[in-house]
């Protein structure tokens, strides 16, 4: 089994990267974005919990995110493995994933982070916004913010995984083969 962690800033270009490694390599692919918006349109219990905080403004805390990740992650049971894709987002989260997939005696196999300058991905979000319809992809501000909140939070996992020599940086410049290519090999150096 082989589970990967996907990390990189907005922008980065994990979601384009994630269609391509999840069929290459026969691997489930795990949004975190995509799971809350299943749980709130189904009306699950962890989705109505989840949107009772996002409709306040508020973070949806680690431990309902965890749950709804666990929850998916348990549907299948026979993969050969997981890609991660926004999640984690802190160490916390980071920990709690080790923790679950060491129930299963599973294990992340690698972090590999898609790097770019900050400036390139402001306009590669932007350039999106125009299509994508997401408000927080149309205003530099918002995407400032959100480097800054990945900075100070997110950032700090590099250390975790370095520390487990499972941190495995490539430029995420480039066209989106190129990037898949330095991806793969990665992944098949594992």
């Amino acid at each position: 089994m082989i589970n990967i962690v996907l990390f990189g800033k907005p922008g980065a270009g994990k979601g384009t990267q994630a269609e391509f490694l999840k069929e290459k390599y026969n691997l489930i692919h795990l949004s975190t974005g995509d799971i809350f918006r299943f749980n709130i349109k189904n009306e699950t219990e962890l989705g109505k919990l989840a949107k009772s905080y996002m409709d306040n403004g508020d973070l949806v805390p680690d431990e309902v995110t965890i749950k709804m990740l666990e929850d998916t992650v348990e549907k299948n049971p026979d993969t050969k493995g997981f890609l991660f894709d926004g999640f984690p987002r802190t160490q916390a989260q980071a920990q709690a994933l080790d923790s679950f997939l060491a129930s299963k005696n599973w294990k992340v196999t690698a972090t590999i982070a898609l790097e770019a300058n900050d400036e390139i991905l402001i306009q590669r979000l932007l350039e999106r916004g125009k299509t994508s319809g997401r408000p927080d992809d149309q205003d530099e501000d918002k995407i400032r913010n959100r480097y800054q909140e990945y900075n100070e939070k997110t950032a700090p996992l590099i250390n975790y995984y370095n520390n487990q020599n499972k941190y495995y940086p490539i430029n995420g410049i480039g066209s989106i083969s190129e990037i898949t290519a330095r991806l793969s090999a990665v992944i098949e150096s594992l």
